[in-house]
């Protein structure tokens, strides 16, 4: 089985047995406690050598060491210039002198013994499956992703690509107009036009040039024959089905007028004709020409009317604060708040933790435009001007007003989807799925906004390690109540290195592969930076490659204060996650230092920064509050017929603990990401 399919199960605690060898069995099992803390509790029969050394790679097998071999004590037990002499030495060697060909180390630390490992870490349980029983659990989790409304992220996507490539997989639903764009792009199979019109034709020709060409500009287009060819069957088959939104395509004119001359499109039936001759000649027939002019005229209600017959009901909730901001009459605004339906539930989510963020923030705070493309958030700050010249004015009042029909909305919509639920009440620390898209994937990944409790005695361990580039750094940013931020990293660390902080040092290291660590004490740190509220971890590629170009991953540990054993320890590690987007740096996690709680980031930005403390962090703070607006118990909460207090009375178990159930019963854990976006698009 591929290595894909076996990780995206890993992922998930499910181990895959290839070739069971019952003489290696106890051998195995034994080891897979010994190495990395994980107990089988299912099919410990079918576990072999083979599935030991698959489980110590995904966690991290081959760590390189750290630059202070001694981290962390041998770090604060050197003087502040004694830190700075020895990055300036190494830097000569690596930057000054070109030779990234080996690891740097510290050339005055002294060396230090390290004591026997002897820290108490939480056992992980794992189950072990054929490569038959994990065949039906991917099919599961493969349509389940297909009907997602949402894009999914860069891992979710290659497990489906490789699974209707691999298995045959007959699709008979895509959700997302996104991810059958992709897989039209990837597999160049016209079917995945069925789940398409006319107008997504425009998406596809922008996938094209950005993967095969490496250009975002589609306006100017440089295809191969054999692409202009794909293209033109695609807009011929559209026809040919008749599924061909004409006015959809007329808010592109532009656009379309440019493609069809690009790849020489000659039409093949009357409609293509005509087509062709509105968009190169006739006037602009969009549904958005319509209601804008229906708004200019002051007929909101008529606005609406055009917008929901034209685009329905979705494109009126993605317009709320422009309409509402043109609202002159209650008539006009229930008439808004009437598009509030049960046609998307995860839509309606993503806007009640957008007016929930509003009416935080209080009235004209300014706003922070996020959105994701092609799997990288991308992120536009209001101006002072823009603010100034702002007419979409939203008040707290009226986003109050929005957040109470929303969630009298998805209390009515969700009622009665699941059953008899017993949920864990941890479930209320874990967020949902709905803002993945542009996420990273790996072991212990949980949704974004998610918290973890950090227990007393610990600290975390964040680290990074990589190959085939010269640097990534690891830095940690603190931002305050009121915005400021205070940077820990490279160039800032070596007279801030003590014992509620340390970093590893800067190691350079070329194609062999170079590590990075940040230790944290969150009590100590708490009283060191009073004013410092969250820390935010980040991966910049200090030399510019992209991380889709080079291997790396990131993770955290969670060590005792006074830690034991090496720096990198497996039976200590949370999360171990590859970081593989496109562009040079990546947001990992946080913590919440008021409250001691780890929070789930795990955000690729789209840009080239290769400096930390050179971006702005705010647009990350909607994430510290996820769970304060909705949670996996709140949504399991709305969708139960009844909540029973005994697991073995449910029809469904929404918990991470492994838990008795009753045959038939189903079970919801916070890493399955799929059947929570089943039930929001059911």
């Amino acid at each position: 089985m591929k290595d894909v399919f076996k990780q995206y199960l890993f992922n998930k605690n499910i181990l895959v047995s290839e070739k069971p060898n019952p003489d290696e069995s106890v051998e195995a099992v034994f080891l897979l406690l010994n190495v990395l803390n994980a107990r089988i509790v299912e099919g410990a029969d079918l576990v072999s050598l083979d599935t030991v050394e698959f489980a110590r790679r995904e966690i991290g097998k081959n760590v390189p060491e750290a630059f202070y071999r001694g981290f962390p004590g041998s770090v604060r037990a050197l003087p502040e210039y004694l830190l700075f002499l020895d990055q300036i030495a190494h830097y000569q060697q690596t930057y000054g002198l070109g030779r990234f060909e080996t690891q740097g180390h510290s050339i005055f630390e002294n060396s230090v013994e390290r004591r026997i490992f002897a820290e108490q870490t939480e056992t992980v349980e794992y189950t072990v499956v054929t490569e038959e029983a994990a065949e039906a659990l991917l099919a599961e989790a493969v349509q389940n992703l297909l009907l997602s409304s949402r894009p999914i992220n860069n891992v979710q996507y290659d497990l489906v690509k490789s699974f209707l490539s691999e298995y045959g997989f007959k699709v008979e639903k895509i959700n997302s107009k996104d991810t059958a764009v992709r897989l039209l792009e990837d597999l160049r199979d016209l079917r995945f036009t069925d789940f398409l019109a006319l107008s997504d034709t425009v998406k596809l020709v922008e996938k094209i040039n950005l993967q095969r060409y490496g250009s975002q500009d589609v306006r100017k287009l440089n295809f191969k024959n054999a692409d202009r060819r794909f293209v033109a069957r695609v807009i011929d088959g559209f026809f040919a089905r008749g599924n061909c939104d004409v006015r959809t395509c007329s808010e592109k004119k532009a656009l379309w007028c440019g493609l069809l001359h690009h790849i020489h499109y000659v039409p093949k039936c009357p409609e293509a004709a005509d087509f062709v001759k509105l968009i190169r000649e006739g006037r602009n027939v969009s549904v958005y020409s319509d209601f804008e002019r229906a708004l200019g005229e002051g007929d909101v209600q008529g606005a609406l009317l055009t917008l929901n017959k034209g685009k329905g009901r979705g494109a009126v909730l993605r317009n709320l604060d422009y309409v509402l901001s043109r609202c002159r009459t209650f008539e006009d605004v229930n008439a808004a708040l009437d598009n509030i339906s049960t046609d998307n539930i995860i839509l309606l989510i993503q806007l009640l933790v957008r007016y929930r963020s509003r009416s935080r923030l209080g009235d004209g705070a300014a706003r922070v435009f996020q959105f994701v493309r092609n799997n990288t958030a991308r992120v536009h700050y209001e101006s002072d001007n823009e603010r100034a010249r702002r007419r979409s004015f939203i008040s707290k009042g009226q986003a109050d007003v929005v957040c109470e029909r929303i969630e009298a909305t998805l209390k009515a919509a969700l009622k009665g989807r699941a059953g008899k639920v017993y949920i864990d009440p941890a479930m209320k620390k874990v967020a949902l799925p709905i803002r993945e898209a542009s996420s990273n994937g790996g072991a212990g990944v949980l949704p974004k906004g998610s918290r973890i409790l950090i227990g007393e005695g610990k600290k975390i361990r964040a680290f990074t390690y990589w190959e085939k580039v010269n640097d990534i750094d690891l830095s940690v940013i603190g931002l305050a109540g009121n915005g400021c931020a205070t940077e820990f990293s490279w160039r800032t660390m070596a007279h801030r290195q003590d014992e509620t902080i340390v970093y590893s040092g800067d190691q350079t290291s070329g194609y062999n592969g170079g590590s990075e660590f940040f230790d944290v004490d969150v009590a100590a740190f708490r009283k060191k930076y009073p004013d410092v509220r969250y820390l935010v971890f980040c991966d910049n590629v200090y030399t510019g490659t992209h991380f889709k170009n080079c291997i790396c991953r990131a993770g955290y540990m969670l060590r005792d204060v006074d830690d034991s054993g090496e720096v990198f320890e497996p039976k200590t590690v949370k999360s171990s996650f590859t970081v593989n987007c496109d562009s040079t740096f990546a947001y990992l996690f946080g913590i919440d230092l008021e409250t001691r709680e780890f929070v789930w980031l795990n955000e690729s930005r789209s840009g080239e920064s290769t400096v930390a403390g050179d971006t702005r962090f705010d647009n990350l703070m909607s994430y510290f509050f996820l769970t304060d607006v909705i949670n996996m118990y709140s949504l399991y909460e709305m969708a139960a017929d009844e909540i029973v207090a005994d697991p073995q009375e449910a029809d469904l178990v929404v918990s991470d603990a492994r838990t008795a159930i009753t045959e038939g019963a189903q079970i919801v854990r916070s890493c399955d990401f799929e059947k929570v976006l089943a039930l929001l698009n059911s």
